[in-house]
């Protein structure tokens, strides 16, 4: 059993200001057990506010201290952040840092729907991403990846039977209905058990944000391979425990045959 902390916070748009958040939060979460504590897409600085001159390298400042975090309480810690890109973009970065690894993965699949284009500012990554944790792999990727089907079959395919989702929802009418279908399909199509960690609705706290941008809606989602629905959080700032049981992945995949079946791709 892999006991993670899904921690729904509302970032704001200054990245020292939210390493505290950070450092506040996943003490919370390794006091109550967590081997693994996730934030969510975004978490160094909210949608909505120039990102470039906020990226940093996963070797600059802002990522040691969030692996420092990750070292004072021996946890492995998932946090969203931007890093410069070659073209003059950023990228939409997931740190994954603690437990002796300190690695990155680049969004692959960008945000141009619903009105936004996140690929005038942000530049597309290309490699999907696993790392495991006592003897338990995981995959990664962040928001829209989770309308993309392929994304997650491979990184099953890769070994996850874990993918952790972080991610920074679009507002909107029928966003929410979307984003539980979407977490609980990608479980069923992979098998595997799906961890959406998002930031928390800034109307739940007042916060006061760039209404065009997309800066959460709360509902944090765990799914597992059969598309159960196995703990959700509400539209403000929460920590989720979760115990995830990989055997259960095992279990899903002989029952549903989603991967063994397939006959395409």
């Amino acid at each position: 059993m892999l006991r993670v902390g899904l921690s729904q916070v509302t970032s704001s748009e200054d990245p020292a200001a939210n390493l505290e958040l950070i450092h506040g939060e996943t003490a919370r979460a390794a006091a109550e057990g967590a081997r693994i504590v996730v934030f969510p897409e975004a978490a160094m600085a909210r949608f909505g506010v120039p990102l470039k001159p906020l990226a940093e390298p996963i070797d600059g400042p802002w990522a040691k201290s969030v692996a420092a975090v990750a070292a004072q309480h021996d946890v492995l810690l998932v946090a969203g952040m931007f890093t410069p890109s070659d073209d003059g973009r950023v990228r939409n970065t997931l740190l994954i840092t603690g437990l002796g690894r300190h690695l990155g993965y680049d969004k692959i699949h960008l945000y141009d729907a619903f009105g936004f284009r996140e690929s005038d500012t942000v530049a597309p990554g290309a490699d999907v991403v696993t790392t495991s944790v006592d003897g338990v792999t995981l995959g990664f990727a962040t928001c829209y990846d989770s309308r993309f089907p392929e994304l997650f079959r491979r990184l099953a395919d890769q070994g996850a039977s874990v993918i952790i989702v972080p991610t920074s929802w679009g507002a909107g009418e029928g966003k929410r209905d979307q984003w539980e279908v979407l977490v609980r399909a990608r479980a069923l199509d992979s098998g595997c058990w799906v961890l959406g960690c998002g930031q928390a609705d800034p109307a739940a706290t007042g916060t006061q944000v760039n209404p065009k941008a997309p800066t959460g809606i709360g509902y944090s989602t765990v799914a597992d391979g059969f598309g159960r629905v196995r703990a959700q959080a509400g539209a403000g700032p929460e920590l989720l425990m979760v115990d995830v049981d990989p055997e259960v992945t095992e279990k899903a995949r002989v029952a549903t045959g989603a991967l063994a079946n397939r006959r395409l791709g």
